[in-house]
């Protein structure tokens, strides 16, 4: 009995966390569009993931000069997941339905 309550408040919970991440994309009305693609404009500042990037990148590179390698293979490895969520959120933009064709 307990493992079948268990498994039934797993899967509840898995279910619930699905609607929830998915449901403001199934609800989005064309009001609501404008105001999705003004908060992903929002989450998504291009020229603060740039100056994130080169930041990161300069870091890398002084750590690298004093020898700290492993520390600047890590500020290359986030400046690359940087550059890769840039990547995405520009193709996201240039992929995103138009209001108006053209």
């Amino acid at each position: 009995m307990t493992k079948r309550m268990s498994a039934l408040a797993v899967s509840a919970a898995v279910i619930g966390g699905f609607f929830v991440t998915s449901m403001p994309a199934q609800a989005a009305t064309t009001a609501g569009q404008s105001v999705a693609s003004a908060k992903a404009a929002v989450t998504c500042n291009e020229g603060q993931l740039r100056q994130q990037i080169a930041g990161l990148k300069s870091k890398a590179a002084k750590l690298k000069q004093l020898g700290e390698t492993a520390a600047a293979r890590k500020a290359l490895s986030d400046a690359a997941a940087l550059q890769r969520r840039l990547d995405a959120c520009i193709k996201a933009d240039n992929d995103a339905s138009k209001p108006f064709p053209g």
